[in-house]
């Protein structure tokens, strides 16, 4: 399969001259017709649901795009769940697998109706008994 850059060298050449470095350039076409062919691609599974990872681009615009497609998001940390929570995402549309977590974060996926995957068997006691103090 031949790549071909989305943008040309002269088009980049105008751009830095109008928004300084550093910046971030998304290829929004590219984004949504991948998605397009990753849901054809698992049409047959109609449970299938794919979980963006926040940590790899918590950008909110591209989020939501990846969301107008079913996607949700899978967050490893409470900023990321934050960012979820704060674009109005929330209960199974959030998968939160996280290692190394604090309690509170796991009472905080919990209280969005996240999905929880546990990492380590420790991890159960933090769901079975948090500190009072976190379940407010």
């Amino acid at each position: 399969m031949k790549k071909t850059p989305f943008v040309t060298k002269e088009q980049l050449e105008k751009i830095v001259e109008q928004y300084p470095t550093p910046f971030h350039l998304y290829d929004e076409k590219g984004i949504r017709e991948n998605i397009k062919a990753l849901k054809e691609a698992f049409a047959w599974n109609r449970g299938y649901k794919e979980y963006f990872a926040v940590k790899a681009t918590p950008n909110p615009f591209l989020i939501g795009i990846l969301r107008e497609y079913g996607c949700g998001c899978d967050c490893a940390s409470y900023s990321e769940l934050l960012l979820s929570e704060a674009m109005g995402i929330g209960g199974r549309d959030i998968m939160f697998s996280s290692n190394d977590t604090p309690a509170q974060e796991f009472v905080y996926a919990d209280r969005l109706g996240a999905i929880i995957n546990l990492d380590d068997i420790s991890h159960i006691d933090c769901l079975e008994k948090p500190s009072a103090k976190f379940r407010k």
